[in-house]
Order: C-alpha cells, then structure tokens, then sequence
C-alpha cells in the first residue's frame, strides 16, 4: 500500500477546520466517508456512528447562534498503515481541546471517518507546538 505524505493529511485537516469556521456544510459533507464507518464525539456528547446522525449533527452545530472561530494546533500525523490521525489541540474563545482526527483513502481522496474532540485538562503552551498549515 501506497504512503501518502502526511502534508497531504495535514491539508485535509486544515479543510476540516475551514469547513468548521466558514459553517459551511457542503464542505463538512464532502470532506466525511461516504463508504466506510464513521464516528463522530463532540465534547460531552455520546458517540454519533451514523454518517446521515453525523451530517445532522454538523447541521445542528452551523445553525447555533453563537459564532466560533477555532484554531487548530500542533497537528500530528500518525500513520496506521493507510489510516491516518491526526493529533492536534483546538483553541477555542472559551477554552481548549484535544482532538484526534482520522482520515483514509475512499476512491481516491482521503475522507474523514472519525472527529473526537474533549476537554483538555492542561492547555498546550503554543510556542512549544509545531506550526500547521493554516
């Protein structure tokens, strides 16, 4: 099996934040698995196993009122033999998170199958973490 280059991850890790901020739901929609099994944690809530549950989920979230502006940082990419995470710390207005993002191949084009994301008990110090694409 073929490796990708992790920069190839890291820009589509980078879309899904992109995604995030511009609440831009096609976007959200084409970056997800369509043919393999996906799983998405939101902070605090129970696991969503269902990519149309997923979809909707993202809906409910672009819809709210309050407006988000997150940051991704210190993006690792770990390869599992064709499945990719990403490891990275989100910076939100109201706190941090840490996240773990994994993507694989589907037809060609790496897609997202699973976002988990949860508090983090002890924010990173930023100018220690390596620098992302964004």
């Amino acid at each position: 099996m073929k490796e990708l280059d992790p920069a190839v991850i890291e820009f589509t890790n980078d879309a899904f934040y992109l995604a995030f901020n511009n609440r831009d739901l096609a976007q959200m929609d084409a970056l997800w698995a369509s043919e393999h099994s996906t799983v998405c944690i939101h902070p605090g809530w129970d696991p969503l196993m269902d990519r149309e549950e997923i979809m909707q989920s993202w809906e409910n979230i672009f819809s709210g009122e309050s407006g988000s502006n997150m940051k991704c940082h210190g993006a690792r990419v770990v390869n599992f033999a064709g499945v990719y995470s990403v490891i990275c710390y989100e910076e939100l207005p109201g706190g941090w998170l840490v996240a773990t993002n994994t993507y694989l191949l589907e037809q060609g084009e790496v897609k997202m199958v699973h976002h988990q994301a949860s508090h983090c008990a002890n924010p990173p110090d930023i100018e220690d973490l390596p620098q992302t694409l964004q």
